[in-house]
């Protein structure tokens, strides 16, 4: 089996609706810019509040994509 190497990157999605949807969000916008991308996982989950009440959900997401590297 061919060696190979996989850069892991951090990102937080967001959503008025849900962390599914945030953790999807960020998945989809990071796949219009990085290719073979291979493991998403999600590392903190958290909720942004104003006034006392849940405005947005944010999903703080690990992704990892095989490393095509130059020098």
């Amino acid at each position: 089996m061919p060696e190979s190497v996989y850069k892991i990157i951090e990102l937080v999605g967001t959503s008025p609706d849900s962390w599914e949807e945030a953790a999807k969000n960020a998945v989809e916008i990071a796949s219009k810019s990085l290719r073979n991308l291979r493991i998403a996982e999600i590392s903190e989950l958290d909720m942004k509040l104003e006034n006392g009440k849940v405005v947005a959900y944010r999903a703080r997401v690990k992704l990892s994509f095989k490393y095509e590297g130059g020098d």
